[in-house]
């Protein structure tokens, strides 16, 4: 039991920091690109932005948590985790391409949450073997 809430805390302080990182981290990479003038776009654009970018980011929290809470890898498709983290990738290259912080923002998260996924997927896949 010990070793499940010390791996619980674990996820959250990396969840934390690495929010906080992707906070500090959008805004400066987006103005770091002097060549592409800035875009007048209505608040409430990048609003809808940054809630679909919520909704599509954790919804796969739930699936980690049930993961974390029987301490079994099932139910979780390991290829499907794979071909979803390079993607996210690819949307966090667009993100950067069209300097969108939405799209910066929400892909740093969702790759950070899908490696979490796949580490504790591994971890559990270990144990299971023994």
């Amino acid at each position: 039991m010990i070793k499940n809430k010390l791996v619980i805390k674990i996820f959250r302080y990396l969840i934390y920091c690495f929010i906080t990182f992707a906070f500090i981290l959008t805004p400066l990479i987006v103005q770091a690109n002097p060549s592409n003038p800035p875009q007048n776009k209505p608040v409430w654009v990048e609003l809808i932005g940054l809630i679909a970018g919520f909704g599509t980011t954790f919804a796969s929290l739930p699936d980690l948590f049930v993961m974390l809470k029987k301490r079994s890898r099932q139910g979780i498709n390991p290829r499907m985790a794979a071909i979803t983290g390079i993607f996210q990738c690819l949307w966090l290259v667009y993100g950067l391409l069209i300097q969108a912080p939405a799209v910066i923002f929400w892909n740093i998260i969702s790759i950070v949450t899908n490696a979490t996924t796949v580490s504790i997927y591994l971890y559990f896949a270990k144990i299971e073997k023994k």
